[in-house]
């Protein structure tokens, strides 16, 4: 087993960055010593896809940035998103406002696309391994980035349970996992510290019957979760359609309601999917009407489960989940559960 961390500097907005390239510039052979790599992104707008989908776009950077492209039209930069007020963001200080990016059209990608914090991929010297970063660059300033990757043959199952999350009584709704009140990180942390897990993984998963339900893990911001994600959660296009809104020069022309404004962009949005997908133009017609009223759950690629790192300080002392400043798993519901509860499963993986 070993462990490399990268630092990248992305040289645009909408970066694919190959890893495994850069890993064989500081470690040669790396690719030959192991079977797979557990590759961990410590950024909220900056991540993985996982492999069923990058199969899909055949691995391809121009096709995986196509993909990532499209959620653009969903989510425009620039748009009305709440997150972006920045003289509402109390968090931050007077410097951090003049410096904050305004990035939750890359927020909303990263949830809405599916990419993920952490994957594991097989480790072939011919195959890359693409980092994605959806916010790389903000104004004249490129951004610096960090991702870690840990090689390793083998792994075992350490431990399986279940936690109940406690939901708000709102139909929408999200729960951070750090949220100290709930317990529920340092609850997988003893139990990581009981097992003596030293690097590892814990992958978090709804139970079966849980529906009108997903994971993320993100940036657990008040206003980007309790607004911005809250309004596409309940109107997938809202801010296409305000986009549209805006753009159209003369919208007497059209019919006044919502769906006939989205649709003069769906249909490109729905064709780029669909040719970086391989699927069936034909369908086109069909799904826009479908897509006007489609619940969240088939709209976005939320997922059913999150990975998170497992790591040590030292290499002999148990591990602890690691991650960045800002990241955090978060549970998203668009549907009140039975008795105010979600569960979820929790399984603990040591590497070695």
């Amino acid at each position: 087993m070993s462990e490399i961390t990268l630092e990248i500097t992305p040289s645009a907005r909408l970066d694919v960055i190959d890893v495994n390239r850069r890993i064989a510039e500081f470690s040669e052979g790396f690719a030959s010593k192991f079977s797979h790599g557990l590759y961990c992104s410590y950024h909220t707008t900056a991540g993985y896809l996982e492999d069923s989908i990058l199969k899909r776009l055949n691995n391809q950077p121009e096709s995986i940035e196509a993909f990532c492209r499209s959620f653009r039209h969903v989510f425009p930069p620039g748009a009305d998103y709440e997150h972006d007020k920045l003289d509402l963001r109390t968090e931050l200080t007077e410097e951090e406002r003049r410096n904050e990016p305004k990035n939750a059209d890359s927020h909303l990608t990263f949830i809405g696309a599916g990419l993920e914090n952490c994957v594991v991929y097989p480790i072939d010297a011919a195959r890359p391994a693409y980092f994605i970063d959806l916010d790389g660059v903000n104004g004249s300033l490129r951004r610096t980035r960090r991702t870690t990757v840990i090689g390793y043959n083998r792994e075992a199952r350490a431990a399986t349970f279940k936690l109940d999350v406690p939901m708000a009584n709102h139909a929408i709704s999200s729960v951070s996992f750090h949220d100290q009140k709930l317990g529920l990180l340092e609850e997988i942390n003893d139990m990581i510290a009981r097992l003596g897990v030293k690097k590892g993984r814990v992958e978090i998963m709804l139970d079966e019957d849980e529906r009108k339900a997903g994971l993320t893990v993100n940036e657990y911001e008040t206003l980007l979760m309790r607004h911005d994600l809250a309004e596409v959660l309940g109107d997938p296009l809202r801010f296409m359609k305000e986009k549209g809104r805006n753009m159209l020069r003369d919208p007497k022309a059209i019919p006044g309601k919502a769906k006939n404004y989205a649709k003069y962009d769906l249909p490109q949005v729905l064709n780029e999917m669909f040719d970086t997908l391989g699927m069936n133009h034909s369908l086109v017609e069909r799904v826009v009407d479908r897509l006007m009223a489609m619940p969240a759950e088939r709209f976005f690629r939320m997922k059913r489960s999150v990975t998170l790192l497992v790591n040590g300080s030292d290499g002999s002392s148990p591990g602890r989940i690691v991650h960045g400043k800002y990241q955090s798993p978060i549970l998203v519901q668009w549907a009140k559960p039975d008795g105010g509860r979600r569960q979820v499963n929790v399984t603990i993986t040591a590497l070695e």
